[in-house]
C-alpha cells in the first residue's frame, strides 16, 4: 500500500493506511499467501510476525525503554556518588521530564513532514525516515547537516560505549582475559548485527532486552541492600564541581536515548500514537534507575568514585553473574539500536538502502562497525566517556536541536494554524511550547555544554593521563593487569626413605648429606597455578 496512494496521516479516519515500510507490507503478503497456500506455510508466516515484525504501539513502547536503559543503568551509581543523593534523584527526574518532552517534539516534526511529503504523493514504502531528512525537509540543507553530524557522531559513540561495557562487564566473570582482549572479541560479536534488516525486526529483541535490564536492575538495589553498608562507607558527594557536572552530564546522557525517535516511528504502523510512547518508557525506566542508584550508593558510598561500573562492588555469586551476561545480551541489542540508523544513512550514501537483498545490504554495512570497534580500544574508559559524549552531542542531538526547529518551524501563524498536531493545553498551547522550548535550549546550552562540557572533558582527559590511550584493562586491579606470577610451591614434609637415613641427620662419619626433597610433576605444578590463578580472580573489581 504507497503511502502517498489516498491514505496517509493526513487521513484521520484510516489511521491503518501509513506507516507501512516494504517490511510490513511484505509480512502482510506472506500472511495472506500463507493462509492459502497451506497450514504449514500460515504457522510459518504467524511465527515470524510474532518474533520477527513489529510495528504495534507496545512494540514502540519496547523499544523506545529498552534502548532508554542499558549499560548506563551500571554507571548511575558512579553518578550518585559524584552528585550526591538528593541531587542524583532530583537530576533523573528532572532530565527524564525533559527528555521526554524533546522526544514528543521530535514525533510531532516527524508527523509534520511526512504529512506534507504525502500531500505530494511522495511514497515511503521502500524507504526509512531519518531526522537529517525531517529536518531537510522542513527547514533546509543547514539544519539537515547539522543533524546528520550531531546525530551520526552521537550514535557512532553510542556504540562506542555499549562495545565498552560489554568487555567491562564479561570481565566480572571470566578475568582470564584483560578487557581489550575482550572489546576485540565482542566487536566481531556486534558486527552480526548487519542482518537485522530494520527496527521492525527488533521485537523479541527488545522485549528480551527490557526483561534483562529490569532483572539487573533489581539484582543491584536488593542485593545492596541485603549485604548492607560497607565498613566505613562515607557519602561526601558531591565533593568537586567537576564531579558534580560530570555525573549531571551522565544522567543528561541517560534519558537522551531518543536519538532513533524517527526509526522507531517510521516502523510504527500508526505512527501517530507515539506521542506519549517515550514518557511512559521513561516513567518506567525511573523504576529501574531510581531504585538501584540509590541503593548502591548508600550501600558503598565514596568507593563508587574509583568503581565506574555499580558490578564490581557486589560479591561473586551465580546471581551477579546471571546479572553480568543478561546485561552482555542487552547491551549485544542496544548496540544494534545504535548502529542501524548508521547503517541506513550508509547504505543511502552509496545507493543499496532500497536493495532487496539482505546479504548485500549486510556486506555494505560492515565498515561502519570498523571505526566503532577501533574506538572502544582506544577510549575505554567507562563511565567518564559517557559524561564527554553526553555533554557534547547528547546535548545538541537530542534536546537543543529539536527544541530550535520546532520553535523555527512553527515560528508564523500560517504554519500553526496548519500544524498537523497542536501543543497540548497542559503545556500552554503554543506559548506555553515556546517558553518550554526555550528554557530547553537555555538550560541544556549553558548547563549540559558549558558546566557539563567542561567538567566531563576534565575528567575525561584526567582518565586519559592515568590510564593512557588503548588501555589494556581499564580500572583492573594491579595484580590481574598482567598474567599472574609463578605460584611458589610448599611441599608436605616427606617421609624418610627406608633404606637411608632420615633427611636432616647425619651418620657418624658425615658421608650422607641431605636428601632434597623432591620437585613436584609438571601435571602437579600446572594444577596449582591454575588454582592459584582462580583465588586471585576472587579479589577482582
Amino acid at each position: 500500500m504507497a503511502a502517498g496512494g489516498g491514505g496517509g496521516i493526513a487521513d484521520e479516519k484510516a489511521p491503518e493506511a501509513f506507516g507501512l515500510s516494504r517490511h510490513v507490507a511484505e509480512a502482510e503478503m506472506e500472511e495472506e499467501h500463507g493462509g492459502a497456500g497451506g497450514g504449514e506455510s500460515s504457522v510459518k508466516s504467524k511465527l515470524s510476525g510474532l518474533l520477527w515484525h513489529g510495528g504495534s504501539a507496545y512494540d514502540a513502547w519496547f523499544s523506545c525503554a529498552s534502548n532508554q536503559v542499558a549499560q548506563v543503568l551500571l554507571t548511575l551509581p558512579y553518578s550518585f556518588a559524584q552528585l550526591g543523593m538528593l541531587s542524583g534523584i532530583l537530576f533523573q527526574l528532572f532530565y527524564g521530564l525533559m527528555g521526554s518532552w524533546t522526544a514528543y517534539l521530535i514525533s510531532i516534526l516527524y508527523l509534520e513532514y511526512r504529512t506534507r511529503k504525502e500531500r505530494d504523493k511522495v511514497d515511503f514504502r521502500n524507504h526509512v525516515i531519518q531526522w537529517f531528512e525531517v529536518l531537510d525537509g522542513l527547514l533546509g540543507r543547514h539544519w539537515r547537516n547539522a543533524g546528520l553530524a550531531f546525530n551520526c557522531t552521537f550514535l557512532l559513540f553510542g556504540s562506542v560505549i555499549q562495545l565498552i561495557g560489554c568487555a567491562s562487564n564479561i570481565y566480572y566473570v571470566n578475568d582470564r582475559l584483560d578487557k581489550r582482549t575482550w572489546t576485540y572479541i565482542f566487536g566481531a560479536c556486534c558486527a552480526t548485527t548487519v542482518f537485522i534488516p530494520s527496527f521492525h525486526n527488533y521485537r523479541v529483541w527488545s522485549f528480551l532486552g527490557l526483561v534483562m535490564t529490569t532483572y539487573t536492575a533489581w539484582y543491584i538495589a536488593v542485593a545492596s541492600l541485603v549485604n548492607g553498608q560497607v565498613e566505613g562507607v562515607a557519602h561526601s558527594g558531591p565533593t568537586r564541581i567537576v564531579l558534580y557536572f560530570t555525573g549531571a552530564t551522565n544522567i543528561l546522557y541517560t534519558f537522551g536515548g531518543h536519538a532513533v525517535t524517527v526509526e522507531i516511528m517510521h516502523a510504527m504502523w500508526r505512527p501517530q500514537k507515539f506521542k506519549s510512547i517515550y514518557l511512559l518508557a521513561t516513567v518506567y525506566v525511573l523504576t529501574l534507575t531510581l531504585p538501584s542508584a540509590a541503593a548502591a550508593y548508600w550501600a558503598f558510598g565514596d568507593a563508587l568514585l574509583t568503581h565506574s561500573n555499580a558490578l564490581a562492588l557486589l560479591p561473586r555469586t551465580p546471581f551477579r553473574d546471571a546479572a553480568v551476561v543478561l546485561m552482555l545480551i542487552h547491551q549485544f541489542i542496544t548496540f544494534g539500536f545504535a548502529c542501524t540508523p548508521l547503517y541506513f544513512v550508509w547504505e543511502k550514501l552509496i545507493g543499496l538502502h532500497d536493495c532487496r537483498s539482505l546479504c548485500k545490504r549486510a556486506a555494505a554495512r560492515l565498515p561502519v562497525v570498523v571505526p566503532i570497534w577501533f574506538l572502544a580500544i582506544i577510549f575505554p574508559f567507562f563511565g567518564p566517556i559517557n559524561s564527554a559524549v553526553g555533554s557534547l552531542l547528547v546535548s545538541f542531538t537530542v534536546y537543543i536541536i529539536p527544541a530550535l526547529a520546532h520553535m523555527v518551524t512553527f515560528r508564523s501563524p500560517q504554519s500553526r494554524e496548519n500544524a498537523v498536531e497542536r501543543p497540548p493545553r497542559f503545556a500552554g498551547g503554543w506559548t506555553g511550547a515556546y517558553v518550554i522550548n526555550s528554557f530547553v535550549v537555555a538550560w541544556v546550552l549553558v548547563v549540559g555544554f558549558g558546566f557539563g562540557g567542561w567538567a566531563s572533558v576534565t575528567n575525561f582527559v584526567q582518565q586519559v593521563n592515568t590510564f593512557g590511550l588503548f588501555a589494556k584493562c581499564y580500572q583492573c586491579p594491579p595484580h590481574l593487569a598482567g598474567p599472574p606470577p609463578p605460584a611458589p610451591f610448599a611441599p608436605p614434609p616427606m617421609a624418610p626413605a627406608p633404606a637411608m637415613p632420615p633427611a636432616t641427620v647425619f651418620n657418624a662419619t658425615g658421608f650422607f648429606p641431605p636428601v632434597p626433597a623432591p620437585a613436584p610433576s609438571p601435571m602437579m605444578n600446572f594444577f596449582l597455578r591454575h588454582h592459584h590463578h582462580r583465588h586471585h580472580g576472587r579479589h577482582g573489581l
